[in-house]
């Protein structure tokens, strides 16, 4: 069993409870246009790395003694963690046999099966919701929402809990109707945790100049801290869950 994976951070602090190491694996359906690893997209990469299971649980296990201090663990991220299933749910089940806590961050824009074979072996699931509108998430990311919807009802229903994520692009996501939408979406899954409000930024901009693909959003401005502010208040009191915001 083997997985092409993009990097590793063996250090992270924001992708899910305490101390965790990060794993991106290379490969993404998805063509959002505000993405900042756009060097993932490809299914096949010649500067990603093939590792087996043995050589990834030896990495994972040196930063054991961390998770155990910080109730940290490990998170699967992307590109899109989920085209490569049976990777992940290999490593999850070493990790369940040794303790350590399994994650992943996922837009949930991939077929149910996919998501059912990793599910069983999941302490938590970072779900990236794009857009709640069929016809502008396809804008934004190349792909309507309803196998998202799906996917995040299938995860309720099974009581994984849920860390919300949703990105703030000013004029894209940001709509007051869209707001309330997602709030109510999001109110209706019984196992939502939290909720994370992530801003907009330009952090991945010099990715795409280096693959040479056109980005579209360069007259966006990053939204400023009383529109995050605002929308984490009108999300909080719809939902009653604990927004989080980085303002």
């Amino acid at each position: 069993m083997q997985g092409l994976v993009h990097s590793i951070d063996t250090f992270s602090t924001l992708d899910g409870p305490g101390i965790r190491t990060l794993i991106f694996l290379q490969g993404c359906h998805l063509r959002c246009k505000y993405c900042h690893n756009p060097d993932a997209w490809a299914i096949k990469s010649a500067k990603a790395r093939t590792y087996t299971v043995a050589e990834l649980m030896q990495i994972i296990m040196r930063a054991k003694p961390y998770f155990t201090a910080s109730n940290g663990g490990i998170t699967f991220s992307g590109g899109e963690p989920l085209l490569q299933a049976p990777f992940v749910k290999k490593v999850f089940q070493e990790c369940r046999e040794n303790n350590i806590h399994t994650a992943f961050d996922s837009s949930l824009y991939v077929k149910s099966p996919l998501l059912e074979e990793v599910l069983a072996y999941t302490d938590l699931v970072l779900a990236d919701i794009k857009h709640m509108d069929p016809s502008n998430s396809q804008k934004l990311t190349g792909l309507d929402n309803m196998l998202n919807i799906k996917n995040l009802n299938f995860i309720s229903a099974a009581n994984v809990p849920i860390w919300i994520r949703y990105v703030i692009v000013p004029g894209l996501t940001d709509n007051a109707d869209d707001i309330v939408s997602l709030a109510q979406f999001i109110k209706g899954l019984s196992s939502v945790e939290r909720i994370d409000l992530l801003p907009y930024h330009t952090l991945g901009v010099h990715k795409w100049e280096l693959l040479n693909l056109k980005y579209e959003l360069n007259d966006i401005e990053v939204p400023t801290p009383g529109k995050i502010a605002s929308i984490q208040k009108q999300i909080a009191q719809i939902t009653n869950i604990q927004v989080y915001a980085n303002i």
